[in-house]
């Protein structure tokens, strides 16, 4: 398969995606719509490198190396904590809350046992 530059590399598999940042930064608002889809087009570009020739045991290898799985489940963590920490103080156990809050936490756990012993 021939790069962007014109050589012959086989074992090369050459893709691209394009992300465009908000003026108001992580945490306000702006990047956090691009971020979740960046994170779904960079998978999509492995799944798409496997599709092109790239060798599947790398790819997954390179995934495992990178701890993709935890990091997606550190994602539903934050968000069971941040729920969590949302409990108001005349109430601390609300139901709906922490209903919400053990959800995501269930989330979690059930992406590292999905994951985890396939890579």
């Amino acid at each position: 398969m021939a790069d962007q530059t014109g050589s012959s590399l086989p074992d090369r598999v050459v893709t691209g995606a394009v992300v465009h940042h908000g003026a108001t930064g992580v945490g306000l608002g702006g990047d956090l719509e691009h971020l979740a889809p960046a994170a779904a087009a960079a998978l999509r570009l492995l799944a798409d490198a496997i599709r092109k020739g790239a060798d599947h045991c790398d790819v997954v290898e390179a995934i495992k190396s990178a701890g993709i799985a935890e990091a997606f489940a550190d994602v539903f963590d934050a968000a069971a904590d941040k729920e969590l920490g949302s409990l108001p103080d005349d109430d601390p156990f609300d139901f709906d809350i922490r209903l919400a809050a053990d959800n995501l936490s269930a989330a979690a756990s059930d992406i590292r046992r999905a994951i985890s012993p396939w890579i």
